[in-house]
């Protein structure tokens, strides 16, 4: 079932320079996945990272929901606790030191493998990301026929005794370090055989 959001405007962007080129014009209607309903005490961003592996294996890695360390490196293991992969599912996430936080426990929202949008929200776990969503989107890039572009958003409750402006950039740093590193395992996976025996 495809994401409906609840607003369709975008409250903040986050385009980082060298991200995303003109080239990698985005549909009107990422626009539409990534809004979120915002409330008073809570922040939004949406990070934009282009690649040049294609979209088929992006999306590969990406959707599979009960293997999050294959290209996040601030997640040490994960366990499927409750669930089959769709809709529903709940893992448990152990997260490496140096983070504020030790375990995530998220439910997936959303797993639309005809629009390539997966969403998730955090239920539980020893963090302080309090009632964190994210939605995550895979685009064809206009043009170049093996570039893609895909868009993580997220909300979530400003932590007492932090600014928004704070927790945007503690988050969008994590999350652009998860989309470069999503972006080479890709590419590595597309990457031909090198002809090496």
């Amino acid at each position: 079932m495809p994401h409906t959001p609840a607003n369709p405007r975008l409250d903040h962007r986050h385009f980082a320079a060298g991200e995303i080129s003109a080239a990698d014009k985005l549909p009107v209607t990422a626009a539409l996945l990534h809004s979120h309903k915002v409330g008073p005490n809570q922040c939004t961003s949406v990070v934009v990272h282009s690649t040049s592996a294609p979209l088929a294996a992006v999306w590969s890695l990406l959707r599979r929901f009960d293997a999050p360390q294959a290209y996040k490196t601030f997640v040490r293991s994960c366990r499927v606790i409750s669930g089959d992969g769709h809709v529903g599912t709940i893992r448990r996430i152990s997260v490496v030191s140096g983070l504020p936080a030790s375990t995530s426990t998220e439910r997936l929202e959303i797993l639309d493998d005809d629009h390539h949008v997966i969403g998730f929200q955090i239920v539980g776990g020893e963090h302080r990301l309090s009632n964190y969503r994210s939605v995550t989107s895979v685009h064809p890039a206009e043009y170049g026929k093996d570039r893609t572009v895909v868009m993580e958003s997220y909300v979530v409750d400003v932590p007492a005794g932090n600014t928004r402006e704070e927790t945007r950039g503690f988050i969008d740093t994590i999350v652009r370090c998860n989309l470069k590193s999503l972006a080479r395992a890709a590419e590595k996976e597309a990457a031909p055989a090198t002809g090496v025996n």
